[in-house]
């Protein structure tokens, strides 16, 4: 319990501090300050029936970040204690300390940037660093950047430096190079035709030391110590229409990942979309192969990544329709398709009725060499039927292979129902309903879940819900949540049971055990 009144007394400290800070010092300097405190915290509970363990007292994340930013100079620092992370952190993460730090300034058509910082080069086939505190990421980088514009419509970036891997730094080298051309900003007749022309490039390379890794007892990998990429795109917008093509190749780069082969790694991208008034329309296919690239050969999870795949799949928010959530395959390959499109009904039509109604479907599909990874195919319906009521429906139908995705389980066959209904019941008062049922004869079998949300505007929120499995299991995993807002403070208590399962965002995942207990989270903004 030290540690616990450490922890909240550093974040009282720090929103005190700060907001003092900025009004008392530097705006009169012409300086704005802005940041944030983010707390996460659990008291866990043993729970037999779900297996969740108490392992301490209590577990916590809290992270606490400054920016400074001027006319010329920028500079930001962040605050990390995790001493108790929470369950699904690595005990790598456990620690604290100011991991993140960087000064950026700016003169004339140059920017440069010392420290840690974050970057990606176009869709980051080979280059994407970013933090995603759901899934415990962050694999900013310690080092260089500087970014030019020479001309108009030419942007050049160039950086190097050593990846984060939770409290350390990789020993590897991170060098690499970006340039984009905007052609449209140098021919007057694309501007007249309200079309935009981008032409980009890119190249990476990552230097690491070989390292006595053994194909037997008697046979030693002869490992690259530099190993690059390159990538190429181009990107077409005119009036509704967005048109991107992107193609990557990554050179020899035996790892864990790949059981250490030498075969070159690709991954092609097409995507185009419409978008009118009324109508959108979406296509993306993607091929891709040998594309993991890490800063440590050897790593494993989900850290120290350089470049990053998109899944090509839907990022679902409704629980059971993300209950089996699509990772992108990076080591071995896939092809993946995703189609979406969308129409607004007009008000007062036979279709529309009397508030219009929006209609959406998503098509979704993952397979390599004959054996389909993932599908879903999904349409939502969302409609207005009164002033005070809007009603939301989706039907999901979905393939997920659990032993490719998770290493065992086979195919596992779903249909998924959802209604989710918003009542607006006085001025300041929401009431919303969901109603979740998920059919399968796979796996563990039928879910069903159910939320009832109510909202007293501005302050107050009260959420209980319940997921239960009523297949193989019979359990019931049920949260009661109340949250406070007031000015830039949110504060969230609640209680209950999280299933063990993966976390997953943009086709990264994570595994998060089982948790019961107490939770408490605490945000400031200024």
């Amino acid at each position: 319990m030290k540690n616990l009144r450490v922890i909240l007394l550093l974040v009282a400290q720090l929103s005190i501090f700060n907001c003092q800070f900025s009004i008392g010092t530097l705006h009169a300097q012409g300086v704005s300050v802005t940041g944030s405190v983010q707390t996460d915290m659990l008291v866990p509970q043993n729970d037999a029936r779900t297996g969740a363990r108490k392992d301490e007292a209590f577990q916590a994340n809290v992270y606490a970040e400054i920016l400074l930013q001027g006319s010329k100079v920028d500079a930001g620092v962040r605050l990390e204690y995790l001493e108790h992370p929470l369950p699904g952190f690595e005990n790598d993460f456990r620690g604290w300390g100011v991991p993140n730090f960087w000064l950026k300034g700016r003169l004339g058509c140059v920017e440069l940037t010392g420290g840690t910082f974050y970057e990606q080069f176009g869709s980051g086939f080979i280059l994407r660093t970013y933090e995603e505190r759901s899934l415990g990421i962050d694999n900013a980088l310690l080092g260089g950047r500087v970014v030019v514009n020479p001309y108009k419509g030419i942007t050049v970036k160039a950086l190097c430096g050593m990846q984060r891997c939770y409290w350390e730094w990789n020993k590897s080298l991170v060098s690499g190079a970006d340039a984009e051309l905007h052609l449209d900003e140098w021919i007057p007749r694309l501007q007249q035709a309200d079309t935009r022309l981008t032409l980009g490039g890119s190249w990476v390379n990552k230097y690491e030391k070989t390292e006595d890794i053994f194909a037997d007892p008697t046979h030693k990998y002869n490992l690259p110590e530099y190993v690059n990429a390159w990538d190429v795109r181009a990107t077409l917008n005119k009036g509704p229409w967005s048109l991107l093509a992107e193609y990557a190749q990554k050179g020899q780069d035996p790892s864990f990942d790949n059981a250490y082969n030498y075969n070159r790694g690709s991954a092609a991208m097409f995507s185009g979309s419409y978008s009118k008034k009324g109508l959108s329309v979406l296509f993306q296919v993607k091929r891709s192969e040998n594309m993991s690239f890490r800063s440590k050969r050897s790593q494993l999870g989900t850290s120290s990544f350089i470049n990053h795949l998109p899944a090509f799949t839907q990022d679902h928010t409704y629980a059971l329709a993300a209950l089996y959530p699509y990772a992108t395959q990076l080591a071995d390959g896939e092809w993946a398709w995703q189609t979406e499109a969308g129409y607004n009904f007009k008000r007062k039509t036979p279709l529309g009725g009397k508030y219009g109604m929006n209609v959406k479907g998503n098509f979704s599909h993952v397979r390599w060499k004959g054996v389909t990874y993932y599908q879903d195919i999904d349409v939502q319906l969302s409609r207005k039927l009164s002033k005070s009521v809007k009603l939301n429906l989706m039907y999901m139908n979905q393939r997920y292979n659990k032993t490719v995705i998770e290493g065992e389980g086979g195919m596992v066959r779903s249909n998924i129902f959802i209604g989710d209904a918003l009542f607006q019941v006085a001025p300041k008062v929401k009431l919303r309903t969901e109603l979740q049922y998920l059919q399968t004869g796979d796996d563990q079998g039928d879910w069903s879940f159910g939320l009832l949300e109510l909202s007293l505007a501005p302050r107050w929120m009260f959420t209980v819900s319940d997921m239960w499995n009523n297949g193989s299991t019979k359990t019931h995993y049920y949260q009661g949540l109340v949250t406070f807002n007031i000015k830039s403070h949110r504060i969230q208590a609640g209680y209950g049971r999280t299933r063990a399962g993966f976390n997953c965002s943009g086709g990264v995942c994570r595994y998060v055990p089982a948790t019961t207990g107490v939770t408490l989270s605490y945000n400031y903004n200024f």
